[in-house]
């Protein structure tokens, strides 16, 4: 993928452009699934600490800012990618976005508060999506109630995902399966753990 841009597609940076780097594999998530995405977290979105892994380009943690999340954390492996991040962030004048590099999942940093909305879109030919998925539960990144993207090449069952976590909506757009995952911890399923 050549040097380019993508554009911020609601809230209050909406229309803002971000860099997009020049990484083999980087993809960013087009306009019509992120307009989908959004709109089922619509209500979410507000207020929610969110957690974007495989940032990349970054527009699905800088949406959700744009949008009036509380926080959100955006990680990625690449130094390149990282270092683009940081520095649209310094554009943005913004103190609710961290973002940091690591090799993904075994490197997460805690967080200060779990993650009410994750966006979960590895590079498919890693085979990374699942481990991710069951590394955020099994060391208690989530919310009780939290909500998961998930981007994949192919579509994914609820038999794949952790326990607690069921597939409430699932698209698919060209190349890409996307689906939103609805993980819910009730107060009689702590001593299970």
């Amino acid at each position: 993928m050549k040097s380019g841009s993508v554009r911020i597609i609601g809230g209050k940076w909406r229309g803002r452009r971000l860099k997009v780097p020049n990484v083999e594999g980087l993809r960013p998530t087009p306009d019509r699934v992120r307009e989908t995405l959004f709109n089922w977290l619509a209500t979410i979105v507000p207020g929610a600490h969110c957690l974007d892994l495989f940032a990349g380009s970054g527009v699905l943690g800088f949406e959700a800012a744009s949008r009036g999340a509380a926080s959100v954390v955006m990680v990625d492996a690449k130094e390149e990618v990282v270092n683009t991040l940081q520095e649209e962030c310094k554009l943005f004048k913004t103190d609710h976005i961290s973002i940091y590099r690591a090799t993904l999942p075994q490197q997460l940093r805690p967080l200060s508060h779990p993650a009410d909305v994750v966006f979960l879109d590895p590079p498919y030919q890693a085979d990374l999506l699942l481990p991710c998925c069951h590394y955020l539960e099994e060391n208690q990144f989530l919310a009780d109630t939290a909500y998961i993207y998930l981007e994949a090449s192919q579509v994914i069952k609820d038999n794949e995902l952790p326990n607690h976590w069921r597939l409430i909506k699932s698209r698919e757009a060209g190349q890409v399966a996307y689906h939103l995952a609805l993980r819910e911890l009730k107060k009689h399923d702590y001593h299970r753990k």
